[in-house]
């Protein structure tokens, strides 16, 4: 089993590292591989709604000048997603947000490639808003049919100054809770998979015609 870590920061040894460090560890000790996706320093461009994605349905982005693309069939054939943030204006930072955007559409456009995936999210903050970043993350999991496991709280770290996280000790221990938690659903869902159901048939409604 392996779960795949995505740093949504700028900073490479900031706090969402220590965050994601603890779950991460958590995990290995619990015997799942961990591949890290580190974002920062990488320009990353925004979905544009081209729709190019659904028509070729070859798991691939249209736009091949980024990261996104490099990393796909890793996200794609890993058992469980592990993402983090800082906390920027209530919200995940913005590089973050154009990655998991491209890399959920490209997933809905190929058959819910998330489908039955672990995923959890981890946020770092200063002081407030760390709610609604959280959530935020929480959205794409939930929008894809994936399976959310939870820590002792929500899970969050506090701190500005990177490092300053390692004194958070109950977040500290939220984290490793959590990353117990995501890899004991991992070792349920891979004995259990050959009973899960098919998807069902995927309905919309549009309101304006």
């Amino acid at each position: 089993m392996k779960a795949i870590i995505i740093n949504g920061s700028a900073r490479e040894n900031g706090n969402t590292s220590v965050a994601l460090n603890a779950a991460a560890t958590a995990l290995r000790a619990n015997g799942v591989e961990t591949e890290p996706v580190d974002l920062g320093g990488n320009a990353i461009r925004g979905c544009v709604g081209c729709g190019r994605c659904f028509d070729l349905r070859n798991r691939r982005c249209a736009f091949d000048d980024d990261i996104l693309n490099k990393r796909l069939d890793a996200l794609f054939d890993a058992d469980a997603l592990l993402v983090g943030s800082p906390v920027y204006y209530a919200g995940i930072s913005g590089h973050l947000k154009c990655f998991l955007d491209r890399a959920f559409f490209v997933a809905g456009a190929n058959g819910g490639l998330f489908r039955h995936k672990v995923g959890a999210g981890v946020v770092a903050v200063r002081r407030g808003g760390e709610i609604s970043a959280w959530e935020q993350i929480n959205k794409y999991f939930t929008i894809s049919e994936m399976f959310v496991p939870s820590g002792i709280y929500w899970n969050m770290v506090f701190g500005l100054e990177p490092g300053e996280a390692r004194q958070d000790a109950e977040g500290l221990e939220t984290m490793k809770t959590l990353g117990a938690n995501m890899a004991w659903l991992m070792k349920c869902r891979a004995s259990n998979s050959a009973s899960l159901p098919p998807p069902g048939e995927d309905v919309q409604t549009n309101f304006i015609r």
